[in-house]
């Protein structure tokens, strides 16, 4: 088995690698999953294979990425979170997406909260957003859950709009 990164009470955390393309189609392959997600289209396998290359590069050259998400007792994987720079953006963002059913159980807002305090005390992260559909309240509460703010929705350039949440490291998070 990889090695963890995280360790919560129900999670373990793991970088992850081209066998995992099969978990990772389970949940972005996903129609109901994926609805809230760019065009609402579930990807395709070979999306999940480039994704998965895109993120051990991205391991090499920042230290983080997407990261699978395992059940602590069965250690199946039940999903996938990140800190990443979609389309090369400079800032960091946190990425979720979980198995439906493991939706609805707090699994989303303990995996952001360690992310969040992992990239804090490894990388000196202290700055996240995180952009959602402003008609998924889910993931909204989530992300106020795990000490996220709505900050002001912006316009993309296809007219459509996105809920933008942002947070920003405490001085307790960098102390630990």
């Amino acid at each position: 088995m990889k090695p963890l990164i995280i360790e919560t009470a129900r999670l373990r955390v793991r970088r992850i690698g081209p066998e995992d393309v099969n978990a990772m189609f389970d949940v972005y392959g996903d129609a109901e999953a994926m609805r809230w997600v760019d065009d609402g289209s579930p990807i395709t396998r070979a999306e999940c294979e480039d994704w998965i290359r895109v993120t051990r590069k991205n391991y090499e050259v920042r230290g983080y990425g997407m990261f699978a998400l395992l059940d602590h007792e069965s250690s199946e994987i039940i999903g996938f979170c990140g800190l990443v720079h979609p389309g090369g953006q400079t800032g960091v963002e946190i990425k979720y997406a979980l198995k439906r059913e493991f939706w609805g159980k707090g699994l989303a807002t303990e995996a952001v909260k360690a992310l969040l305090a992992w990239g804090a005390d490894c990388f000196g992260i202290n700055h996240v957003i995180a952009t959602v559909d402003p008609e998924n309240k889910a993931s909204q509460r989530v992300l106020l859950k795990a000490g996220l703010q709505a900050v002001d929705p912006r316009t993309n350039d296809d007219g459509s709009i996105t809920q933008v949440f942002e947070w920003n490291a405490s001085p307790s998070d960098a102390d630990r």
